[in-house]
């Protein structure tokens, strides 16, 4: 018996967007580091089926499952404003398997001058390609300006990193554990408005209820790059600060002191336990598709606004990215 997909809306969120456990509950879905290991194939086909539910046209037989499936995949490996396939590596999907591994080593081999240098520039060029993979894409960014952002956030981490730790030598040792946290709070403030720069130059694209586009606003660039700042930090945040906690006291036990070639390996394990759990909640701790009011944005603009739609349109949309 075929399923009746009369009113089925492939675009409509699952879940409540407008509610931070809906959110929670849409990044848990399309985050899920299983999509990763999905084969091209499939991804082709999920576009596909997207594509044939919008239009109207899926093939007889096709079931509403099969529909959400292809939409979680697609959500998890295709970019909201083109519909192009993202890299492996930058997406959300990926930050589990990815966060893990340098997370954990970050906080394991923070000791040595060259093991600090090598895993936060190690952890930039991964925030790096995230954060060019998940940007709003209707904002280009040339070549130069993504080696200088590239530049200047690794160079920011690393002297963060570096002077924090040679401040804190006399510290006691968990005060040095959270010197990471610190260089990747301090990194991501400059490496997401720098790899986005181009929106805060030239504003990012905004649109009314009807995915219609009316202009780009600088304004609404800050406030969305500002949330993505905010969920990165607090993405990170509970791992980097707790984790420390937790080590240090599992290594003073006596048996941990015979298995120390076991303390990165578990460091990785417990990181991957944290962005489980943080990647979903951080992601969804704003809407991706940010409403902003008219009369916030810039004089010029609402001045457009006012002139095509009049009081009709109250408030503008815009993809803040991830």
């Amino acid at each position: 018996m075929e399923a009746d997909l009369t009113g089925f809306n492939i675009d409509a969120p699952r879940w409540d967007q407008r509610t931070f456990l809906g959110r929670v509950k849409h990044f848990l879905n399309i985050t899920d580091p299983r999509t990763v290991f999905v084969s091209e194939q499939e991804l082709d086909w999920a576009k596909v089926m997207v594509e044939k539910s919008r239009m109207g046209v899926v093939p007889p037989g096709t079931q509403v499952e099969q529909l959400l499936y292809a939409k979680k995949l697609y959500d998890s490996a295709f970019h909201p404003d083109t519909g192009e396939k993202m890299n492996v590596i930058g997406r959300m999907s990926f930050q589990l398997p990815g966060g893990m591994i340098i997370t954990g080593f970050m906080l394991q081999f923070y000791r040595t001058m060259p093991a600090v240098i090598f895993w936060q520039w190690v952890n930039q060029s991964f925030n790096a390609l995230v954060n060019y993979t998940n940007r709003n894409a209707a904002s280009t960014i040339s070549v130069r300006q993504m080696t200088l952002s590239y530049f200047t956030a690794t160079t920011t981490a690393v002297a963060t990193a570096v002077g924090m730790n040679m401040l804190t030598k006399k510290a006691p040792p968990l005060v040095g554990r959270w010197v990471p946290f610190a260089a990747v709070a301090a990194a991501n403030c400059v490496n997401i408005p720098m790899m986005r720069q181009q929106e805060l130059i030239q504003g990012i694209c905004v649109k009314d209820r009807n995915e219609n586009e009316i202009g780009h606003s600088r304004r609404a660039a800050a406030i969305g790059i500002t949330q993505v700042v905010i969920s990165r930090i607090t993405m990170s945040a509970p791992g980097m600060i707790l984790l420390p906690v937790v080590m240090e006291r599992l290594e003073k036990l006596h048996f941990m002191q015979k298995v120390k070639v076991l303390h990165a390996p578990l460091q990785v394990m417990l990181c991957g336990y944290f962005l489980i759990f943080m990647v979903p909640v951080a992601c969804g701790l704003f809407p991706q598709k940010c409403e902003l009011p008219v009369s916030y944005l810039e004089p010029e603009l609402q001045d457009t606004i006012k002139a095509k739609y009049g009081e009709l349109e109250p408030y503008v949309y815009f993809n803040k990215g991830l």
